[in-house]
């Protein structure tokens, strides 16, 4: 089986929980990735339930993207 994951997630505002979709790069498992909302990039870290990230004095947290399993070969 393999598995594959999105290139977007949800961010939520912990201030006022506001949801926004964003583009994601850099993506590692349970370790970090870079979220892009419009130009600015905001670096997201694991901390052993939801990735969590800063900017522009607001903090930003997500669940990371959704992840596709799916297995190869013959059926």
């Amino acid at each position: 089986m393999k598995s594959k994951f999105d290139n977007v997630c949800d961010l939520i505002n912990t201030a006022n929980d506001q949801v926004v979709q964003v583009e994601i790069d850099n993506f590692r498992l349970h370790e970090s990735f870079d979220a892009y909302v419009a130009t600015n990039k905001i670096k997201m870290r694991w901390t052993g339930r939801v990735y969590v990230g800063n900017a522009h004095g607001m903090e930003f947290t997500t669940k990371g993207p959704t992840e596709h399993v799916y297995r190869e070969g013959r059926r």
